[in-house]
């Protein structure tokens, strides 16, 4: 494509890069006040606040100017979760960002919705049920993952694809040789074991182009490369693709998990308008003896509440930092949590380009896979597609954050992703109309060797009144259906807590 055909494509530039700035806690005033002093956290497209920190400016907190029986940092899928199960409590529901939804977010371009982050859930999660529970119906995807290997469109990748490859016999061999291998191991007796291992210990007898393969699937869904994962993640992976091909158990909707979202949005808001509020960052939160103080800014002024309860539904790099009085071995387990930056690039054609699957791999290249937006939803009776926007997911190493910070630098990346998308296949050599990048810094944790096991458990032990949520705090994986399960398991530990009760024991519980 050449610069000239690109001056005349719409790019859009959207999200916020960082989800915070690192705080220096000896910026913190310590006075014989009560009311402590804290560094603010502040993210998102306006930095001044985060500028004012670097520069060593100091917030006092306001003394607390309501009380509620719980607070919800973070308005995400497992924040939203929460504030769901908790309507029959005095909840504040706080989040940073101008809308719900976090990294389960869903935007639309003239009425055709696309997704900007989670992308679909399997009928054996929780999530499923949940989403029913809420009044959606998740719509069968039933299209195993394609890949395009060397200019050819390879469907069911891990089924009877593999007789299809575009390499040598001894290369699709050894395919099938490794498929077989890992659908021999039993993961549930195995599972510790191969939590602790990198992936990359069962790739080494193998040919470049599986683990090229493997390099390109683990960032986009664990977001790590086959050396810094933990294998149990490869392993099951590959058991349940094995599985897609022969019926494929995922679901979603036009515009990804952001449906969940949307919808929980829609039922609390007309309720609960005074109980939610975005742009609200969260800069501390102090447990005291018999509450907790949270402080937050909004609109340029720092505001505090107080709460009995306060879950945190906020990832851990920014919890450890706003949270006061974690014990160093619980502040140390937030921070050996890694994060890669995600952007993700919407391509808006306004005519057929791609309808041939779902999910298609595509090693080699900026982005590691595409989704069809309306996939689910093209056989449904009188439907007609409008805009065919395919949505490029884009994890990037961590070093390479620093491309998003700026718009140029991010539309860049959305202009690579484009050109590699159009080299992909000939047919895919169309110019879009508008190409939109939503840009992450830190929205997916890596699942790294040990993390499950070792780190998450402390991670998410309860302080006496604050509580742990977020996708991060349960593991294995990233995904939505952690974070509803997260929210779960906080939401019953405020309630034992509030009701005098015992702690409930240390895992998601989905009742």
């Amino acid at each position: 494509m050449s610069a000239n055909r690109r001056d005349f494509i719409k790019f859009v530039v959207a999200g916020a890069v960082t989800a915070g700035c690192p705080i220096d806690f000896s910026l913190v005033a310590q006075t014989g006040d009560p009311q402590k002093t804290h560094a603010a956290d502040v993210d998102g497209e306006d930095n001044r606040t985060c500028h004012q920190v670097r520069d060593g400016k100091v917030f006092t907190r306001p003394p607390a100017s309501s009380r509620h029986d719980v607070v919800i940092i973070g308005g995400g899928v497992s924040g939203l979760s929460a504030a769901y199960r908790l309507q029959h409590r005095d909840f504040l529901l706080l989040e940073k960002e101008p809308h719900w939804g976090g990294n389960a977010y869903a935007m639309e371009y003239e009425g055709s919705r696309y997704a900007t982050g989670s992308a679909f859930l399997t009928k054996d999660e929780y999530a499923y049920r949940f989403a029913k529970e809420i009044g959606l119906e998740p719509l069968p995807v039933n299209s195993p993952d394609a890949s395009i290997l060397r200019g050819e469109l390879i469907l069911d990748t891990w089924g009877e694809g593999l007789d299809k490859l575009p390499y040598p016999p001894p290369v699709r061999e050894s395919f099938k040789k490794f498929k077989k291998e890992m659908l021999a191991i039993d993961v549930e007796k195995r599972g510790k074991e191969f939590d602790d291992k990198p992936f990359s210990d069962f790739l080494k007898e193998y040919p470049a182009e599986l683990k090229q393969w493997w390099d390109n699937f683990g960032p986009s869904n664990w977001g790590a490369a086959s050396d810094e994962t933990a294998a149990i993640m490869g392993i099951s992976s590959l058991q349940e693709m094995a599985q897609e091909s022969g019926g494929d158990d995922r679901y979603t909707w036009p515009g990804g998990l952001g449906a969940i979202t949307r919808k929980l949005a829609e039922i609390l808001q007309p309720k609960y308008t005074e109980h939610m509020q975005t742009g609200a960052t969260t800069v501390a939160v102090v447990s005291e003896k018999d509450e907790v103080q949270v402080t937050y800014m909004l609109g340029g002024e720092l505001k505090t509440v107080a709460a009995k309860a306060v879950i945190m539904a906020t990832p851990k790099f920014i919890t450890r930092r706003i949270v006061d009085g974690l014990s160093d071995k619980q502040s140390d387990a937030m921070h050996q949590i890694r994060y890669i930056p995600y952007p993700v690039v919407n391509l808006i054609f306004d005519k057929p380009v791609f309808n041939h699957g779902y999910d298609t791999w595509c090693p080699g290249n900026t982005f590691t896979d595409f989704i069809v937006a309306d996939w689910v939803i093209q056989k449904h009776a009188g439907y007609q597609q409008k805009f065919n926007i395919i949505t490029c997911y884009t994890p990037m190493k961590e070093d390479d954050r620093s491309q998003l910070l700026s718009e140029n630098g991010a539309r860049k990346v959305a202009a690579n992703v484009l050109s590699d998308f159009q080299k992909l296949m000939p047919a895919f050599n169309v110019d879009p109309v508008e190409v939109h990048i939503y840009r992450r810094g830190h929205p997916l944790y890596m699942s790294t060797p040990g993390l499950y096991r070792q780190i998450q458990p402390l991670v998410r032990q309860p302080m006496d009144r604050v509580f742990f949520a977020n996708t991060d705090s349960e593991g294995p994986e990233s995904t939505t259906n952690e974070g509803i399960l997260a929210a779960q398991r906080a939401v019953k530990q405020v309630e034992a807590r509030l009701a005098g009760k015992p702690m409930p024991k240390d895992h998601a519980v989905a009742g």
